[in-house]
């Protein structure tokens, strides 16, 4: 029974991206097949090329979901075709996860001038900031800012409510 129990929490496979049959694209043929005849066998790409619109990439992968962590994938098939011109395809590759380049990422910081504080800058950066009179000098007994705004006025927020209405 507690074997059982396990199943439950067995995380199941999900597809992502679009269904590639390698029946389907193993109907392309390179100089004969077009734009078309992809768009009819494969449907609408994943994507395509950044800087070349003639390179459509079809991506279907099968991923479990981890706790706390990103799924993991567990087989990955990418289709790439190739397009000249006038729309005839001319380059049909197939990758699969065995074929991914996984990114390695750099260890070092980069460096933002002005952010390092010392231990002093930290204790006395905030010296002449805080001023606990100020809510008591303006004569209201809200404490909500106290003294007068710009140009002489009592408008505008913090000033307790006084002369919050519109002209």
């Amino acid at each position: 029974m507690l074997l059982s129990a396990c199943s439950v929490f067995q995380s199941t496979p999900m597809p992502r991206g679009s269904l590639i049959e390698a029946d389907d694209y193993k109907q392309l043929k390179p100089g004969s097949s077009n734009r078309a005849d992809a768009l009819d066998l494969l449907g609408s790409p994943t994507a395509r090329a950044t800087f070349d619109d003639n390179t459509w990439i079809y991506v279907s992968m099968m991923t479990v979901p981890q706790p706390a962590n990103f799924p993991k994938i567990t087989k990955q098939q990418v289709v790439v075709l190739n397009f000249d011109q006038a729309g005839t395809l001319r380059v049909l590759r197939t990758l699969n996860l065995k074929d991914a380049k996984h990114p390695g990422m750099i260890q070092e910081k980069t460096p933002t001038p002005g952010t390092k504080i010392n231990i002093l800058q930290e204790i006395l950066g905030n010296v002449g900031r805080y001023n606990p009179m100020s809510g008591m000098m303006g004569g209201n007994s809200f404490g909500g800012g106290g003294a007068t705004g710009p140009m002489g006025s009592n408008s505008g927020p913090g000033h307790a409510g006084a002369g919050n209405s519109l002209p």
